[in-house]
């Protein structure tokens, strides 16, 4: 395991930075209802390589809850994603989806949450199998900004910048 003071940038933040921010996360109210999302994705050369938007939908019974994404790319392609998360102890929980390998490991700390997990890419996107970590951070207006960073042998591959706006 790599020293956290050795890192910088994205990899250098933890749950523990962000535990007195407030507004609070809470997934089954934060994560509840439908979402307007705008992103961009950027290639390992910084540059974008892509720009989406999504419509996404949040639905929950008790501790477990579903998140379904339908995304539609500026180069013409489209693709569906449904996130099945489940609440754990404490402040963690876990999220499955159809392109995730095993079980993404979650976690909410104040204003934002961290989630962990490897993805699959379509096949129209090499196919390749990814590491990303996602932070989410809450705003006070209930807009949640999504950074993600994916890895491939330990090497930064892409970045995802993207809001999501309560509908």
């Amino acid at each position: 395991m790599i020293a956290r003071h050795y890192l910088f940038s994205f990899r250098a933040q933890s749950p523990e930075d962000y535990s007195e921010t407030t507004p609070q996360f809470v997934l089954t109210e934060h994560l509840s209802g439908t979402f307007l999302s705008e992103g961009v994705i950027f290639g390992p050369d910084g540059k974008m390589a892509n720009r989406f938007t999504a419509r996404m939908v949040g639905d929950w019974q008790g501790d477990t809850g579903t998140l379904s994404e339908e995304f539609t790319y500026s180069n013409g392609t489209t693709q569906s994603r449904k996130w099945h998360l489940t609440l754990g102890p404490g402040n963690s929980f876990t999220a499955t989806a159809d392109d995730i390998v095993g079980t993404a490991q979650g976690t909410v700390s104040g204003s934002t949450v961290r989630l962990s997990y490897e993805i699959i890419l379509p096949e129209r996107s090499g196919g390749h199998r990814l590491k990303a970590t996602d932070w989410l951070y809450l705003t006070a207006d209930g807009v949640i900004m999504n950074r993600a960073e994916m890895r491939k042998f330990g090497v930064r591959v892409a970045e995802l910048v993207a809001t999501m706006r309560p509908q």
